[in-house]
């Protein structure tokens, strides 16, 4: 790139640089996902979970507009450390595009599996008085309060409200998220349960940043038939989230992971800043938009935005493993 067009391209990037024409981009969407599942995949409608979040929210607007309301399941699936909120939520977003909804309870599912055992035993190796009454969450430090390398930390709260943080080993990290990941593979699971006895299609809910930086679980969220926001960012579903009518409740909750049984925001757990910032990094990596131009568009410094651009290299070579299919010794001609 030669200095004039370096300049050009320093000047022209702000916080608007993802503005988006969202009829338009509605429009786009219902008339592409609507020939993938009726034509392509020939299913006729869609299973669709909620959660409660923007996200999913927009992906049932839009396949009510695709398919029609009478052809759009929402799913429900709630478990021991959900929210409140979420199954609310959900109902007020179904209630609004005026879906049919159903409430498939994971929690005696996760039981029997010995998901929440599970989840105590990893936990319980570094604290060991963790049971009955104790809550737990993950924690990154954010870019914006840390200097050093960013280490995944176990944040619990014992019955009395005390609260404290502590470093995990490797192997108790693992066993804690392996046995977490359960949730979001039990819950497709009942999505394709769902798909297969209407002949609908699986529609997945991941945003651009959730999907290139491999926030979600393999054969769990990750996994569906097609994804109408994958190439979105963040910020771009919100704007539709308002062209279509979400309701504003939901518009103005903050992104959840809604995983743990503390509370628990998608930054503290896997992006270490705020979704907006976020998608301007991912943007400025993508275009080569210099970190000091990302800076002055925002609160953060140079540095921070270079390590922002690190993080996101790290993500990107971590998650090959979630995107990739089946390995085979040799190609297999499907068609």
């Amino acid at each position: 790139m030669n200095r004039a067009a370096s300049v050009a391209r320093y000047r022209a990037f702000d916080r608007d640089i993802l503005r988006l024409d969202a009829a338009a981009e509605t429009d786009r969407i219902v008339k592409v996902l609507s020939g993938q599942v009726l034509a392509t995949l020939g299913r006729r409608g869609a299973v669709v979970g909620l959660s409660g979040g923007v996200d999913s929210s927009v992906v049932a607007a839009l396949c009510a507009r695709a398919f029609g309301r009478d052809k759009v399941l929402g799913l429900l699936m709630p478990e021991h450390h959900s929210s409140g909120d979420s199954l609310r939520l959900g109902c007020v977003i179904a209630a609004a595009l005026g879906i049919e909804t159903m409430v498939e309870d994971i929690g005696p599912a996760l039981g029997a599996l010995g998901a929440y055992r599970r989840q105590e035993e990893a936990i319980r190796a570094v604290v060991p008085d963790y049971g009955d009454g104790w809550k737990c969450k993950l924690v990154l430090p954010s870019i914006r309060e840390s200097t050093g390398i960013n280490i995944t930390r176990l944040t619990v709260q014992d019955p009395e409200g005390i609260v404290r943080t502590v470093r995990l080993p490797p192997d108790a990290y693992l066993k804690l998220v392996a046995a977490t990941n359960y949730k979001q593979r039990l819950r497709k699971m009942s999505e394709y349960y769902h798909a297969d006895r209407l002949r609908y299609a699986v529609i997945g809910t991941p945003n651009r940043l959730e999907h290139d930086q491999g926030f979600f679980v393999k054969q769990g969220d990750g996994m569906a038939d097609a994804m109408p926001i994958a190439h979105l960012y963040k910020t771009q579903v919100y704007q539709l989230a308002e062209h279509l009518g979400v309701p504003e409740e939901i518009r103005q909750r903050p992104p959840t992971t809604d995983t743990f049984s503390m509370p628990q925001s998608q930054e503290e757990f896997y992006f270490a800043l705020p979704y907006d910032l976020m998608d301007l990094c991912l943007y400025a990596a993508d275009h080569g938009i210099a970190a000091e131009a990302v800076a002055a568009a925002t609160s953060l410094t140079a540095e921070q935005v270079r390590r922002a651009f690190r993080d996101i290299e790290a993500k990107r070579r971590a998650s090959r493993y979630l995107h990739a299919r089946s390995l085979l010794v040799a190609p297999v001609a499907t068609e």
